[in-house]
């Protein structure tokens, strides 16, 4: 018979969490930015803001951003006419719609993912599952488990908006499951963890406001879209792909940040203020977070790198840029991500992976990480919070 300790050994993998997999799923309803101030201003019967409706427009075309994927269509506003004005009651209407298109959108990015993957749905162990989107019990973790038809004893872990702290996990929530999912992994051998990350605008969509212009930005950067992830330990030869090592995973609060990402769950939905020295905080800070992240493997030049960096707006990426002194192709990655889709929440960091992975391929280098060996992911989050994800690319 086995001790406690000898059971708790037998349990551990050998080796360092992998991403093994990647899939990524957006709505078909697909806005041009160049388009979008003249709709969003027709749609919350608001073309009477012109002077509003101008700086809006200035705002999309400074965004960096060609298209965005949402599942909110002109049709659907006009039937819910209180999720376009300015904080009427709407939660109601939009938790409705969140409750089903959560867990669906995030079922197509999953099963992209099992795809690549390639083995069977059974050798899923956990499934750790993040939005900002919902508020429902039994969670979409409980409702994909069925839609993706999982095993009942898979161990689930939901990330999402709690309403009485009045707190949310953010953009960042991707790198946090990742450091979940490393410590899942490598305690557990044979583990094999599902992530999703599903992100949808329906809960803080509405109609302009002068008086506010963090609300303007909101609407003019963030897009629908869900990403997944599946990791282990130890890949199995000739059956899994290893794409990236999760050498390290780290969070850290920016001090006297308290105050600069607040969202709040209100009657009119989600409602999320940013301080304007949001930039300027990651910016300042993101070096030390680089210091003791790399300081162990003795890295210190961050051109040697590749980067995934969560692209919360063309601002972040060209403060860090300067404050760190990178070559520009360093963020090419995370500026494309955003051309493509806007900001995209959790999801964004991880649909960077998928196309670095891609890219890399494509231009025959000689790892999945731009041909470079180390690399960093970062999210960023209310808080203000900082992940910090040592990375590994693999052949």
């Amino acid at each position: 018979m086995a001790t406690a300790e000898e059971f708790h050994r037998a349990q551990l993998a050998e080796g360092l969490a992998t991403v093994l997999a990647i899939g990524t799923a957006v709505p078909l309803n697909c806005i041009e930015q160049s388009t979008f101030p003249d709709y969003y201003f027709r749609v919350t019967n608001s073309e009477h803001m012109i002077n509003v409706k101008r700086k809006f427009r200035h705002m999309c075309e400074n965004s960096t951003i060609k298209k965005r994927y949402t599942h909110l269509t002109e049709e659907l506003v006009n039937q819910n006419p209180n999720m376009g004005a300015y904080l009427a009651p709407s939660l109601n209407t939009r938790q409705d719609m969140v409750a089903e298109e959560v867990p669906k959108l995030g079922k197509e990015a999953a099963e992209a993912a099992i795809k690549e993957w390639g083995q069977p749905k059974s050798k899923i162990t956990h499934l750790i599952f993040s939005t900002n989107s919902s508020v429902h019990m039994p969670g979409a973790d409980f409702h994909l488990t069925t839609l993706l038809g999982l095993r009942p004893s898979v161990k689930r872990s939901m990330m999402y908006l709690q309403v009485v702290s009045e707190c949310l996990h953010g953009c960042h929530a991707a790198a946090a499951a990742l450091r979940a999912a490393k410590d899942l992994a490598e305690n557990n051998a044979t583990a094999r963890v599902l992530i999703v990350n599903s992100e949808t605008t329906t809960l803080g969509f509405r109609g302009p406001s002068g008086a506010h212009p963090e609300n303007l930005l909101g609407q003019a950067l963030f897009g629908d879209a869900a990403a997944a992830m599946i990791v282990g330990s130890d890949p199995v030869a000739g059956l899994e792909l290893p794409l990236f090592q999760i050498v390290s995973a780290a969070q850290t609060i920016i001090p006297g940040s308290a105050g600069a990402i607040v969202g709040q769950v209100r009657e009119a939905g989600l409602v999320v203020h940013l301080r304007a020295d949001v930039p300027g905080l990651i910016a300042r800070n993101i070096e030390a977070c680089l210091e003791e992240a790399f300081r162990p493997f003795g890295i210190r030049d961050w051109d040697s790198i590749f980067w995934i960096v969560h692209p919360g707006g063309p601002a972040i990426l060209d403060q860090i840029e300067a404050s760190l002194g990178l070559k520009p192709e360093k963020l090419r990655v995370s500026r494309r991500v955003l051309r493509e889709y806007g900001n995209v929440s959790s999801a964004s960091v991880v649909f960077i992976m998928d196309e670095m992975r891609r890219s890399s391929a494509e231009e025959g280098l000689s790892t999945t990480g731009e041909g470079l060996d180390w690399g960093v992911l970062f999210g960023f989050g209310p808080g203000h919070t900082v992940e910090t994800v040592v990375l590994r690319s693999m052949p």
